[in-house]
Order: C-alpha cells, then structure tokens, then sequence
C-alpha cells in the first residue's frame, strides 16, 4: 500500500506543480502539501532515513515525459518545490515528535490510553502532520486518538475561517438577502470606459436586511443595477466615490462582489435620503482611479520583469495593488540577490519607458491560452476571459482589473524589498508614480544629510559609512579590552578588602558605576577566585540606567557549610527593591532603589553572621 501511496501521490504532485499549484494551507495548495507530505512519511515507514523526493521526482519525469513533456521542461521547478517542502516537513517532523513524544508519556502518566483532541490538532494546525500520521504514531505507542475531539476542532477552524472570510468581505454570514438581487442578472460594470454613470437605487440592506431606505448618517449597503467604481478582485482594491442626487450625497467607502456578480457598495449617507427606486449619479474618484490603474499595470510590469530576469519558474502565487503601491508574490526557492532585484526593478522601468501601448481584448480562453495569456492558477474562468496586452509578448495577462493607456503612465517604478511570505513563496514590493517620487526624494534627502555631516561627496558615502563601522568595530575591541582591564584590577582591589566573619572570607561592596549585569557576574566570579580554597562569600551592587543590580557567588568551601548564594538574596533584597536568584555557586538579580545600597551590605553582613553562629 505504501508503495502504491508513494507513485500515486508523487504523479499527481508532479503534475499539480506543472500546473502552478504551490503548497499552502489552503485550496489546492493544501491539497498538494498533503500529498509530498504523506509521500514522506510513506517513504519513512518504509524504512528511508534520507530525503527521497528528488528521486522520486526523476522517476515520474522519466516515465511520464513521453505523454506529459511538460514534466521534462518544467522539471526544474517540480523538483525545488517538491524538495522545498520535504525539507521544511522534515523540520517541523522532528519538532513535533517531541510534542507528540511528550503527550504520549503525559498520557500514559495518567494512565490514559488516549491521545486527547487537542493534542492531536496541535500537531497539525501548529506542526501539519496529517492526522493518518498522528493515528499511525499513537498506534505504536500503544496509544488509540479522540479523532471525534480533532475532527470537532477541525470543523471550528474552518467555522472561524469562513466567518472570518465572509465578515471581511459582506460584513455578515447570510447571503440570502442578496437571491433576489442576484436573480435579476449582474451588476453592469461601466468603469472601463467612464468615471461617471447614471444608476438607480436596486436596494438598500445592513446587517442582512433590506431597510428599503436610509438617511444621513447611516452606514449601508447599496446595490446598484449599473456602476462605474471598480468591485475588490485581482488583486486590485475597491475605487472609492460619491453617489450623488436631488439633495443626497452619500460617500462610497469599499465596493465588494456578491457571487462573482452583484456589485455592493459600502457606504454612509452624508446628506439627504436614499431610497429603492432612486436615480442617482454614481462618480469615481479620478485621483484614486488613476492611482489605481498606475498600481494595476505596474504589477504586469513587475510580473513580467520577473520572468524575464528569473525565467518562467517564477509563477505568480499572488498580489494586492492600491493607489501608489503593489506587492506581487511568486514562486521561487530563495531569496533573491543584490543584483537580481536590481535587474528586477531596471526591466520594469525598462518598459515603463518604452511607452508600450495597453491594449485589452476580449476572448475565449483556449484562444487567449495559445496566445500566451498568463493566467493565475485557482481562478475560475468563464468561457469569454478579458486580455491585458503591455508591448506585445512582454506582457499578456488574463485581468479584469483597470489599466493605463501606455506604460509610461505607471511612472517610475522603484523596488522597496524582497522577502518570504511562505515554503517556497516570495514577495517583492515597490511604490509606483508620485509615491515612488516621493520615496525616492526621501531617499535623496537622507544621503544628502549623510553627505554633508562625513563632508564627502554623495558618490563616497558607502565607502566612507564602510569604513566608520570598521573603526567602531576596532574601537569596541579596544574598549572591551580596557573593561577587560578594568574588571581585573577592581577584582584584585576587592579581594584585598576581603573580611572575615566566622571564618568565612567576605567580599561585599559597590561595583563601578554602569557595569551590566554580566560584567558584574563576571566580576563576582574574578573576585571569588581570587580568595582561594577557603569558605568565600562575595555580594557586589552596581548603579546602571537608574537600576541596582547585583551578584552573589559563593566558594565550593562556603557551599560545603551550607552558605547558598540563592537564599542569600532574601536578607538584603528587600532593602533595595529587588528581587532575584539563582543556584547555590552563584545568584543574580536587580534592584531599584540605589539608596538601600548600604543598608543591604549591612543586612548581608548580618545575615552572614546568623550563619557563621
């Protein structure tokens, strides 16, 4: 069985990576991590005890090629992602075996013979070992699993997700106010080719419920049989606007979809009243309209920058763009170089420049595929799919989204990082247009006053800052060794002052002034070395950053007579508002009030005395 679960699992893998799909926590990509993660564990049973899915990735290529050979020419990335994520499960294996190792002695402790639910969804929400792996390690523990317990907390995850889901997006779970609505046919989506559209008043709904009518200051829900504002999708935010009438204004804040179809703006009613029925003006805000179109077609352009400099393995995994902004996430193994990231960003601005013309089109879908349309895998397309062409084969994407006229409406373009956001999964972001200025002016302002303050040219101030940390390194070293120094000779001048008490050597006094609380242990031990084999006791107190702290060691002799650093913190802590402790050689902690400093040498003292009888 396991054998078949491995070629099984491995042909599908294969040919789920070809296809996009990358693994995550969710939809298709959990689907995909379940199957290379349950290949590992089939591989494990069986006694490997060395990674295996490249192996096995060669395997399928070879005998699937002939029919598929797409598996030849996209093996690269199949086998990084398939590796990838064995890698990072054999990780979290070994993490959550000590979980697992743990709940199974805390189990049979209580003479349970049961692996409790909670247990058990905890090693896979926190760790993802599917619950077959869970049931199968129980067993050889002697051990059976509350499956019921894990499915229940399984299903309120996914409640909670939902809820999540649906509260984000419509504010409330039931949709069934919107049948009626949806039964009419969809909204008309006018914004492609204007700013400003004639409506009327569909229905007026918050909280599930149509209310027919609301008024000045009210927040809603309006639905509309025609609009020109742009519905969150792709990646791209929602336009925001007015709605206007004879005596009405309203303010658009978001505008969600309602079954891929029906249009809801989010709004609150500014003046006059809105009822079903109503004429009004719908507007755009042209300023957030632009902004949007400039973030929209820049992340096409960042898209396609990326394949050209990483090649096609960089699969789209993801994006959000906004107004002056875009994120764009990918598939790729690692962390991209200086020097690919520069390349990134000097493509993009490449075309930006080129002033290639966005042309849109609408298709079916095989036409738009043999075309070369990207497309982003877990969408649902329909039979006729809207294309967004930028310089002819530069750019070709399937998008619903709004878009510039010519490429050189993005302005420029400037990359702002580059970093993980998942196994295997990448994330780059940039700014876009008068942002991009104005991060870029940011930027020019900063080297300027770095310029001016190292008195060196703006083309010299790398070198230069270079070279300061170099200094302040060796200055450090040199600084260190003085404290070094320092730390000596006041452990030499503290074992000299030594008293005695019984017949225990005393060491306890005010350290220098800002030492922390490790140079002060480091003293303590220095100083306690240094009075030799007999019974030894030292306490030091420092003043740091308004606080007291302190260290107390003992010798092995002082130990042997039963003097514990730990239990001596009690006798002079309070004294200086602190608290602390530690093992029987050694105790340490921090006080806060400096001016008890002498009152808690006295009271170690006399502690010290009770001891010595």
């Amino acid at each position: 069985m396991r054998f078949r679960v491995i070629a099984d699992h491995a042909r599908t893998a294969a040919m789920l990576i070809v296809d996009g799909v990358n693994p995550g926590n969710d939809g298709r990509g959990y689907v995909l991590r379940r199957l290379l993660r349950r290949i590992v564990r089939s591989a494990r049973l069986l006694g490997a005890d060395q990674p295996v899915m490249a192996e096995f990735m060669i395997v399928v290529r070879d005998t699937m090629a002939p029919s598929y050979p797409e598996l030849a020419t996209d093996f690269s990335r199949i086998e990084t992602v398939a590796v990838g994520e064995e890698t990072a499960f054999l990780k979290t294996l070994g993490t959550g075996s000590k979980l697992f190792e743990g709940a199974v002695e805390s189990a049979k402790a209580q003479g349970k013979s049961v692996l409790g639910g909670t247990e058990a969804f905890a090693l896979h929400d926190t760790y993802g070992f599917p619950i077959d792996l869970t049931l199968e390690m129980a067993s050889e523990a002697g051990l059976s699993v509350d499956e019921e317990g894990f499915r229940s907390l399984m299903a309120e995850q996914r409640q909670r997700a939902k809820d999540d889901a649906r509260a984000r997006k419509h504010a409330h779970a039931d949709l069934t106010v919107y049948k009626e609505l949806l039964d009419r046919g969809p909204t008309e989506f006018t914004g492609f080719t204007e700013l400003v559209t004639e409506a009327h008043v569909l229905a007026v709904i918050t909280g599930g419920e149509r209310l027919h009518t609301a008024t000045a200051g009210q927040e809603v829900e309006l639905i509309l049989d025609r609009s020109p504002l742009y519905a969150e999708a792709g990646g791209q935010i929602a336009d925001i606007g007015v709605i206007t009438g004879p005596g009405l204004k309203i303010k658009v804040d978001d505008v969600q979809k309602i079954a891929k179809q029906l249009w809801t703006h989010k709004v609150t009613v500014i003046e006059g009243q809105v009822t079903e029925g109503d004429a009004v003006l719908v507007q755009v805000d042209p300023e957030w309209r632009k902004g949007a179109t400039q973030g929209h077609s820049g992340t096409h352009l960042v898209h396609a920058a990326l394949r050209e400099v990483l090649g096609p393995n960089a699969v789209q995994a993801g994006s959000l763009n906004k107004p002056g902004y875009l994120r764009f996430d990918f598939s790729w193994p690692g962390a991209l170089s200086e020097q690919q990231k520069r390349d990134i960003e000097s493509v993009t601005n490449e075309a930006v420049a080129a002033n290639y013309p966005v042309n849109t089109f609408v298709t079916d879908l095989d036409n738009a595929k043999k075309m070369g349309a990207m497309a982003l895998f877990g969408e649902n397309y329909g039979d006729e799919v809207r294309v967004v062409e930028m310089g002819g084969p530069f750019s070709m994407e399937l998008c619903g989204g709004t878009h510039v006229q010519h490429s050189s409406h993005v302005g420029t373009v400037t990359l702002l990082g580059e970093q993980s956001v998942g196994s295997g999964v990448r994330r780059v972001e940039a700014y876009v247009g008068l942002d991009s200025y104005r991060h870029l002016a940011k930027e020019r302002a900063l080297l300027a006053g770095l310029s001016s303050t190292l008195k060196v040219p703006s083309d010299e101030v790398p070198g230069r800052v270079e070279s300061l940390l170099e200094r302040l390194k060796v200055a450090e070293k040199e600084l260190e060794k003085t404290r070094a120094a320092n730390v000596a000779a006041a452990a030499g001048s503290f074992a000299d002052k030594a008293e005695r008490i019984g017949d225990v050597l005393v060491v306890a006094g005010r350290a220098p002034e800002g030492l922390s609380g490790n140079a002060l242990r480091t003293l303590a031990s220095d100083v306690r070395g240094r009075l030799g084999s007999e019974p030894a006791v030292v306490l030091l107190l420092g003043t740091a950053d308004g606080k007291v702290p302190f260290v107390v060691a003992t010798s092995d002799a002082a130990r042997a007579k039963g003097i514990k650093a730990g239990d001596l913190v009690s006798s002079f802590g309070p004294a200086i508002g602190g608290r602390g402790g530690g093992k029987p050689d050694m105790a340490q902690g921090q006080g806060s009030d400096a001016s008890g400093i002498d009152a808690a040498l006295d009271a170690f003292r006399g502690r010290l005395r009770e001891l010595a009888g």
